[in-house]
């Protein structure tokens, strides 16, 4: 763990070097490791979807909002104006897709979200390429269609049928989450930080008039706390910084490690075992990740340098 920590905090620092990719998929596997302790969180605070949604995200903005005090200082100002209109569409997208997500768990199964949204790195780069004429490597198209399958065998015999809301809501998810990490690529000379802060304070007002947040008591809070500071806050941000310095595409699929960690975390922390097709789709998942990154590492294709905006 001080390793991987360690690592991090390296990436954050070289987090505006848009010429080491290293730093960014370090950022994007973090990322995925914080938003995959959602499923974990969820099983230890007993309190309705709405108020957990509120409070998720007024302590994920407040997070995101102190790093980039930290970071800005008294340029915090000119750093949001600074976002333009791109940061209206990243803060609109980012909070719809989180309300969109918790509405599709309600609607339907977990294991039709996580196959839907198994197909962010094809919808990633089909409107990267839409939009920037960006063509995305082989190897990671390869790679999106292996953690895909990977994922399919992770929902074998769990998915679910007659639930076209609730899947309508989860395609919605995985579209708007696409495009915005094609936004945040494509204005990659901008820090979109603050249109991500922005979004999470956003997702609480929407959702602060059907929620109850005086209903969390003491021990809910802290878990509370913790859920949106080091989950969706510390998840939000670094995917922010690290789809800066990788491909839309490719953060998307390094993003997929989530689907197989979030099973091993609630086994670990309350001795749920998960069932055989998890642990081998989980795998397949996995290789398809490490083989992406080694052999784009190896392949070393110079990627296009586009003018900014």
């Amino acid at each position: 763990m001080a390793a991987t920590a360690t690592a991090v905090m390296v990436a954050l620092a070289t987090a505006n070097d848009g010429g080491r990719r290293w730093p960014g998929t370090v950022l994007i596997t973090a990322s995925a490791i914080a938003f995959s302790l959602a499923g974990l969180f969820t099983r230890l605070i007993d309190l309705d979807v709405w108020t957990v949604l509120f409070w998720r995200a007024l302590f994920g903005g407040i997070f995101i909002a102190g790093y980039i005090v930290w970071r800005e200082g008294r340029r915090v100002l000119p750093a949001i104006r600074q976002t333009g209109i791109a940061g209206v569409a990243v803060t609109i997208s980012s909070a719809l897709a989180t309300i969109c997500f918790i509405n599709a768990l309600r609607q339907t199964s977990v294991a039709d979200v996580l196959v839907i949204n198994a197909t962010a790195p094809f919808i990633t780069a089909t409107l990267a390429y839409a939009w920037t004429a960006d063509r995305e490597h082989w190897t990671t198209l390869t790679a999106s269609l292996v953690a895909l399958v990977g994922v399919v065998v992770m929902s074998s015999g769990a998915l679910a049928s007659g639930h076209l809301l609730g899947d309508l809501l989860a395609l919605i998810m995985t579209i708007l989450i696409s495009a915005m990490m094609v936004i945040v690529r494509r204005n990659r000379n901008i820090s979109m930080l603050p249109a991500a802060c922005l979004s999470a304070f956003l997702c609480a007002v929407i959702v602060a008039p059907v929620s109850h947040p005086l209903a969390a008591t003491a021990h809910d809070f802290l878990y509370l706390a913790l859920f949106g500071t080091m989950q969706f806050g510390l998840g939000l941000l670094l995917l922010t910084l690290g789809t800066r310095l990788v491909s839309a595409t490719r953060s998307a699929l390094i993003g997929s490690l989530a689907t197989p960690l979030a099973p091993a975390w609630v086994w670990l922390a309350v001795g749920e075992i998960p069932a055989v097709a998890t642990v081998v789709g989980g795998l397949i998942v996995l290789a398809a990740i490490l083989a992406d990154i080694l052999l784009k590492k190896s392949s070393a294709v110079p990627e296009r340098v586009e003018q900014a905006a």
